[in-house]
């Protein structure tokens, strides 16, 4: 929504917004309580996920977390906890643009610098199972679409 804003403030400079122009700030406020809700749920719950994800992923495929001899697990926790945090920031702002080029598009280069693209896209398949615990169809509508551009954009 930040991004949508200050492109309406660019582009209706010196003139009234259109209602068409102004149909997104009408669908974020709509939508803003399960927002709202989403994001507290995540926040609160923000350590039994990455738990229950980290668990699923070593069941599924445990090399994931290994780069040649060594352990990268600590990092996949700061790394995915980061992820987290900025993508449910993005859901309460409605702003994917902002998660995409502020911390996405510079955090895939990292990753493929260490050649962790495969355990990114697993994360985020894993953490939409996991979510589906703790969101409502309404809230996970809302923030399903952010964790398939962080597998799509993580996991190339």
């Amino acid at each position: 929504m930040l991004s949508q804003l200050a492109r309406l403030s660019m582009e209706a400079d010196g003139r009234y917004a259109s209602a068409e122009e102004l149909q997104f700030l009408k669908e974020y406020f709509q939508s803003l309580n399960h927002r709202i809700s989403a994001y507290k749920k995540i926040q609160a719950s923000e350590k039994e996920i990455l738990r229950q994800v980290e668990a699923q992923i070593q069941s599924l495929d445990a090399s994931l977390f290994r780069r040649g001899s060594q352990d990268v697990t600590s990092k996949w926790r700061l790394d995915t906890v980061r992820v987290l945090r900025h993508s449910a920031a993005a859901l309460l702002t409605n702003d994917t643009e902002r998660l995409r080029d502020r911390l996405l598009l510079w955090f895939q280069t990292i990753l493929g610098a260490f050649q962790a693209k495969n355990s990114s896209a697993v994360t985020y398949d894993v953490m939409k199972k996991v979510l589906k615990q703790y969101l409502t169809a309404e809230e996970a509508s809302l923030f399903f679409p952010i964790l398939e551009i962080n597998r799509t954009i993580l996991g190339k």
